[in-house]
Formats: structure tokens, sequence, C-alpha cells
């Protein structure tokens, strides 16, 4: 190990960034925008306003570079941030690159991942609005347990739909979301008429996350003291996350360093906007790095799907979005990376991916957790399974360089721990983990379902 680099590259508390980062003040084209899924007409602020409160609505429309973070999501930020940056010297000694890796990890936070960057913020506001209720779904459980302790943090009830299949193969994190005081429904469920339509059709339906929004929404719609939070996808919940990308950036500056490309998994895109798109400036220069967002070949959205409008969810209740999409009616398989299994992207990384800014490319399931193991191995720290995504890729780029004789700088988000997922690993360890490749025919037959637009 080198004694002139350090292998834990750490920040001050007043090192935390007091701004988010909003990519719309610099993209070359801004995203189409929302529509009325009813009207097809342009979504205004008055549409968003039955599940959003006024200045979450602002960020999603703003075109400001720099939005404020007020000092009370400050506050709960030095709980956990700012996060470490490692030098993974070991994984590079198992790999023999001469490639340095480094990870930005997101696991240290209270809930175990990334999502609580914009959990506190969306509790935060929402709470200022005057709501006393949140709605959410959540797949692999990360966003539905950072909304469960931001809620609890500032006294709201919260209420977590949560895809069947992830409720059944990450049991203990149902309870953990109860340890912090949410109520959890698996999805699809009978509490709500979208989940009943679903069940209808198909009473052993494992569910989606399109089916578990349908049910939040619909939930939150319906009365005047609940809201909905999101935890991808969305314009401000992309914002909110930019503290990843931000902190990285000053601390590879600390080291003299620079990437060479950053990578992160990608599901909704948020994950990956937040540690990549503060480098989007630098690319736009000229002089950034490759920015790789990775994707489950299970549900290739960005490298099969389709760019065009699509309801953000099954049921047709939420705002036509822009974006790349599989359809809102594709029912992944029950691969283990429950937060990547989502039909459509954010509306701001499939911009920049239709406009050839980022990269995409979709990994095999067996050779995630492949990754996943040797990063534990040599890193000793389990990633959760959609982190792990981001692993295999940075160990590729990492192969590239040995046979190129580079010495390539690689940055990737390992944005949580995988504590809930050892069902996951032990499938994997007997040989249960089973690859999916979906054909053209199958993705064809799924954009079947894409709305027509007037």
């Amino acid at each position: 190990m080198s004694k002139e680099h350090p292998t834990k590259i750490l920040l001050q508390e007043k090192d935390i960034p007091t701004h988010w980062y909003n990519i719309q003040a610099d993209m070359p084209n801004l995203p189409e925008p929302p529509l009325n899924p009813a009207t097809q007409e342009v979504a205004g602020p008055q549409d968003l306003a039955v599940i959003f409160p006024e200045e979450l609505i602002k960020q999603e429309m703003s075109t400001e570079r720099w939005i404020e973070i007020p000092d009370e999501v400050l506050d709960l930020y030095k709980l956990w941030r700012p996060s470490p940056l490692y030098r993974a010297f070991k994984l590079e000694k198992a790999l023999d690159t001469p490639a340095k890796i480094y990870y930005k990890y997101e696991g240290v936070s209270p809930a175990g991942s990334h999502k609580l960057n914009s959990a506190v913020a969306q509790a935060y506001y929402n709470k200022k609005a005057g709501i006393k209720r949140l709605t959410t779904e959540t797949g692999a459980g990360q966003w539905g347990t950072a909304l469960s302790l931001a809620c609890n943090y500032f006294d709201l009830e919260c209420r977590v739909y949560m895809v069947k299949i992830s409720s059944i193969q990450k049991p203990y994190r149902k309870s953990l979301m109860e340890v912090f005081g949410a109520t959890v429904i698996p999805s699809p469920s009978n509490l709500t008429e979208a989940g009943r339509q679903v069940l209808a059709k198909d009473p052993d339906n494992l569910g989606s996350l399109g089916t578990a929004i349908s049910e939040a929404v619909e939930e939150a719609a319906s009365r005047e003291d609940t809201n909905y939070a999101l935890g991808s996808v969305l314009n401000h919940v992309v914002i909110h996350q930019s503290v990843i990308g931000l902190e990285a950036k000053a601390q590879l500056e600390m080291v003299d360093a620079y990437p060479d490309v950053v990578i992160a998994c990608c599901g909704g895109g948020t994950n990956f906007g937040g540690v990549a798109f503060p480098f989007v400036p630098d690319k736009l220069a000229g002089k950034g790095p490759r920015l790789v967002a990775v994707e489950p070949a299970a549900c290739p959205t960005l490298t099969q799907g389709e760019f065009a409008y699509d309801f953000g969810d099954l049921a047709k209740l939420t705002p036509l979005l822009k974006m790349y999409t599989l359809g809102h009616a594709f029912m992944p398989p029950g691969i283990h990376a429950g937060g990547l299994r989502y039909h459509g992207d954010s509306p701001l990384v499939s911009q920049l991916y239709h406009d050839g800014i980022i990269e995409a490319q979709a990994v095999l399931q067996t050779d995630v957790f492949k990754a996943a193991t040797l990063f534990a191995k040599t890193e000793g720290i389990l990633p959760a399974p959609e982190s792990a995504h981001a692993i295999s890729a940075a160990i590729k780029e990492a192969n590239q360089a040995k046979e190129a004789g580079e010495e390539k700088v690689i940055l990737f988000n390992l944005s949580g721990h995988g504590h809930f997922d050892l069902t996951a690993y032990d499938n994997y360890l007997s040989g249960k983990i089973e690859d999916v490749v979906h054909g053209e025919e199958f993705i064809k037959e799924s954009l079947a379902c894409l709305p027509e637009i007037k």
C-alpha cells in the first residue's frame, strides 16, 4: 500500500456542500416537459400540486444551477456526510491492474444507502408545507428504509408499498422500516383500486415498481393530508443526490486525481446522476470523464428501451415523461437487484444519453455477484446487488486498462451495503442465480403499451 496515498479520503463537516447542483442549468437540450396523463397537455405546477409540495415542484422545474440546502436538512446530513472516498488498493492488487480505483461509499448513512440524501429533503419540504402523511413505493427496500427514517425525524406518518417479490426476498428490510415507524404493504395489494386490478388479472403477481407507484400515488391523491414521495427518476430527486458527486470531486482534488471514467448503477437514474452529473460541465467543455450508467440485462431500459413519452406507473396516474422506457406494463423478472427493476429512466439521464453525453451498458446477474464477492473479499464491504453493477463495470474498466497498459483513474459510486441481501448471496453461492436476457420480440411486445401522443 502506498504511504503517500491514503486509503480513505475524508472531508470535514464544514465541507458538506451547502447547495445542490442542478444539471438543467448546463444541459445542451433540456428534457421535453411532462404531460398531463389525461389531457396530454403540458403539465404545470397545478397538476403536480395534488401529490407534491410547492418547493419540490419549483425544484422540479428549475433551471437554476445551484439550489441552497436548508439548514434543517444540513443538520441531518451531518449524521453521515461527508461520506468517505476510498482508494481500492486491495482490489487493484487482486486485479493486477495499473488502474487507480476509487469508490464513494454511501452505505455509511443511517439507512445504509444514498437514498437518505433525498428522503430527508423531501420529508422536510412536506413537513414545512403542513403535510401529515407520506406514501411511497420501494423495490429492494433502500428507498423505503430511507423515507421511513426521514419521516421519523420530521414526525410524519409513512406508508410504504413494497414490491411483493422484494418483500419476500428481503423480509428484514420490512422489519427495519417498521422499526423506524412505517407501515409496509406488499404490492400489489387489495388496499387500492390499482392493486386490486392487477390481482384480479394475476392473483400470484410478484409486483413491479410501476404497480407500487400506482398504489402509493392513488392513496396520496385521495387524501388532503397526504403527499407522495418518489425515490428516483424525477428532477428534484436527482438534484438532491448531487451532494455525492460534489463531495467526490473535492476529495479527488485532495489527492491530485481526476477520473477518466465515472460509473454508477442505474435504475431510475438518481444514483448515477448523483455521482456523475457534477462532472457533466467538464465533459461538455471537452475535458471531462466518460460517464457510464450500468443497468441489469434483465431490465435494459437504456440499452434496449425506446426514447418516448410513457407513464411512470402501471395505472397511468402519473404524468407522461419523455424517457427511455420498456413500457409501463413491463413486468421485470424477480432479479435480486430490486432497486433496478424500473421500466423507465430519469428524463435527465435519458436526454443526456440520447444526446451522446453519457454511456450505458447492461450486465448479467451472475457477473454482478461475481464482482460483488471479489469486492467483499478484497475491500471488506458487502455491496448491495444494485451497487455491485457499478463494481462489475469498474472491474471491466480495470481489466481493459491492464490489457492496454494504461494508468486509468476509475471512480464508481458504492451506493449502499448489502447486509439485507444475504439471501441473494446465498443463492449465488449455491448456484441458484440465473441470468436473464430479453430478445427483441419480448422488448417489442413490452413496448406495445406505449401511449399514442397527440
